[in-house]
């Protein structure tokens, strides 16, 4: 089968490519036919219309709830697409259930005649040819027109379809567009293997957020489309995954592609890799594939800190030195543990705020004690961190620090993550089966962040496993002894929803051997030297940029319902749009930060106002000019509305009233300024 073709909007005709395509020379449709004999189907048969029990259909789009989750967006498009051309969307299991449907209703209509419809099964094994069915049997995306339909009674339809494949490689369901054989097109069957790709993609960035993945293609301009080629990797360099786009540009399957590591396919050890992409602004950069074709990359990787950029790398006394501050909660499947050093992992969070210290003193008492501990703390204050240092400074740093974060995985598949399952457990499981959370822990620490999500029904035996330390997999007949240090953390009222009923008072008390509870950034009496070290951390080699005294004011006084995320993506911005030296001003600040200035400073921490605005550990910090780049007027007795249009007003004279260009220099829509015209001066706008 030979490469479909993607147009982008430039018009330009770029390879897409095949699914896994057939020899040349091979009829998959002759091929399907006789296996449709095989099975005693005779071509007169008579459309099945025997629905199966209700309860076989729910338990289906239970079993499917992934997949159905990531392709119904993509369905709502791909039938936007097909719309009025008597046709329709359907989405099958792996097994050829039909699980969900769109389409004219002149045409649902008539495919109800021939049992095209959710709930029936289009295998091959009870209705013959069909692309549904033989799609999934020859894993490859093929279209069946009119005769080649082997039961007489569906020669009236043409349907094109796409095998789904899970990111393990897995067939997990199918994508397909069927209509009346009149209407056939043949771009048909390559509008539905890129919407097929695309719903493959999106599982990509769920089942592996914070694992290293290298988007690849072999022109830059098509780095974050559809035809971009998808490889992820541990943080060791052991491949784990690739998407088929990868896969045709790499020139290996699956299967091969399981023997490699990031250096045997790309030439360069996966150190190489995080330090080329560790900057702040991560530029796409070539690299050379092992069959010799170069291609350009973008690299996303965990950050081992949330003001590190993009670095994954085990940290060394010095970085860690660097990322002080207790950061963002944030969850990986399972992370490189650095050597255990002579120095306190603990140490390095402890930035002078009293809250925080007598956190660390508590948990150094309890250091290699094997007692459960729970964080407590608003989102984004810093709890994964802490429970990696807690990990880190025990007697089990040198094994696994598991993370699950209970909130992000879908009920249905929680339980298979922590517990694991046998072969065959259910639909869309991996061949050979996982271990699930628990064992990869074994030795090691079981982070389980945002216990107060985990499902009622799974507490109890999440508990079991605590009493007695034996996880048994989903289909095992059998159970396997594990050996976890459990810290667990959570921003809800543990106590409030054992009143309610919502979690086991049991599995609380299991739990909280020792429980701590981080303050909010708002309340941290550290927060200029949790500031400054951030900055620092994500500007690029050789920048000094340092923030304005106005702004810093703000900063102490505005409430942070984020916390430390919001802080860190609000100064990432920041540092990106003031260039290699200078200050941070209000200009650099976001469109919805100013926004919600205006409406005023909730929450203001008098005491902070008297604090000093520099801090006071400057030695470690970098010389800050003593100018900004664009002076504005002071904030002190003007209103912030004030300030920002003042900053509006002189970019858009700078830019000879060019809206656009000055929208550009602020980091703020357009819209914004056009909403303000009414109060800036007229001689400003073009």
């Amino acid at each position: 089968m030979s490469a479909a073709t993607y147009t982008p909007s430039g018009g330009e005709r770029v390879d897409m490519p095949p699914s896994v395509g057939s020899p040349v020379g091979r009829d998959p449709i002759g091929q399907s036919h006789q296996r449709s004999r095989a099975f005693g189907i005779t071509e007169q048969a008579e459309p099945d219309f025997s629905s199966p029990l209700r309860g076989d259909l729910t338990s289906a789009l239970d079993e499917n709830r992934f997949l159905f989750q990531h392709a119904a967006p993509v369905m709502e498009t791909l039938y936007d697409q097909i719309a009025n051309t008597h046709s329709m969307v359907l989405l099958t299991s792996s097994k050829g259930m039909v699980l969900h449907s769109l389409g004219d209703s002149d045409f649902l209509e008539k495919a109800s005649r021939v049992a095209l419809m959710p709930g029936m099964d289009w295998s091959e094994s009870t209705k013959g040819t069909n692309a549904i069915g033989t799609a999934l049997t020859e894993e490859e995306a093929l279209t069946v027109h009119g005769n080649q339909h082997y039961l007489n009674a569906n020669k009236f339809l043409t349907c094109s379809c796409s095998p789904i494949f899970d990111p393990y490689g897995q067939v997990i369901g199918a994508l397909d567009v069927t209509g009346d054989q009149r209407s056939f097109h043949q771009h048909t069957l390559a509008l539905v293997r890129m919407s097929a790709q695309m719903i493959e993609n999106h599982m990509f960035a769920d089942i592996f957020p914070k694992a290293i993945r290298v988007h690849f293609h072999t022109r830059s301009e098509f780095l974050g489309t559809l035809v971009e080629g998808i490889a992820v990797f541990s943080p060791e360099g052991r491949f784990i995954s690739a998407n088929r786009s990868a896969q045709f540009q790499i020139g290996l399957p699956f299967s091969a592609l399981k023997a490699h590591t990031f250096s045997s396919l790309f030439g360069i050890p996966i150190s190489s890799l995080i330090d080329l992409f560790s900057g702040s602004l991560p530029t796409p950069k070539q690299l050379v594939l092992h069959n010799g074709v170069a291609v350009w990359c973008r690299v996303k990787v965990k950050a081992a800190s949330p003001w590190s950029a993009e670095r994954t790398a085990p940290i060394t006394p010095q970085q860690a030195e660097e990322q002080a501050s207790v950061a963002p909660a944030t969850s990986s499947p399972v992370r490189p543990v650095p050597r255990k050093s002579h120095l306190s992992t603990l140490q390095y969070l402890d930035t002078g705020d009293p809250q925080v210290s007598a956190v660390i003193h508590k948990l150094r008492m309890v250091s290699g004690k094997d007692i459960p501990v729970m964080i407590l703390g608003e989102t984004g204050t810093g709890k994964d961190l802490l429970a990696q240092a807690i990990h880190g400074d025990s007697n089990r740093s040198g094994q696994p620090f598991v993370s699950v974060n209970c909130a992000s995985i879908p009920d249905n598949l929680i339980e298979s993550e922590l517990f694991g399952y046998e072969e065959g457990a259910f639909t869309g499981a991996r061949k050979k089966g996982s271990i699930g959370k628990i064992l990869q822990a074994n030795g090691g620490t079981l982070f389980l962040d945002e216990i107060g999500d985990m499902p009622k029904h799974l507490q109890a035996r999440l508990l079991r496993v605590l009493q007695e330390r034996k996880v048994s997999p989903l289909g095992a007949g059998k159970e396997v002894d594990v050996d976890v240090a459990i810290v667990s953390a959570t921003h809800k009222n543990l106590k409030d929803m054992i009143a309610r009923g919502d979690f086991r008072e049991d599995l609380y008390y299991r739990l909280n051997g020792l429980v701590v509870r981080l303050p909010a950034l708002r309340e941290r009496t550290d927060f200029d030297l949790v500031v400054q070290k951030i900055v620092k951390a994500l500007a690029e080699s050789g920048q000094h940029i340092g923030i304005a005294p106005r702004v810093m004011d703000i900063f102490k006084r505005y409430h942070w319902p984020g916390n430390f995320r919001q802080l860190h993506n609000l100064l990432r911005t920041a540092v990106v749009m003031v260039g290699n030296d200078g200050l941070i001003d209000m200009v650099h600040l976001p469109d919805d930060f100013l926004e919600e200035l205006e409406h005023g400073l909730p929450h203001p921490i008098a005491q902070r106002l008297s604090t000093p605005i520099v801090p006071t550990d400057v030695a470690a910090l970098p010389e800050f000019p003593s100018t900004p780049p664009m002076p504005e007027p002071a904030v002190d007795g003007q209103k912030l509305q004030d300030v920002a249009l003042s900053a509006m007003a002189q970019m858009l004279r700078q830019h000879k009233g060019n809206v656009s260009a000055a929208a550009k220099a602020l980091g703020v829509s357009r819209n914004t300024i056009y909403r303000k015209k009414n109060l800036l001066p007229p001689d400003v706008l073009g």
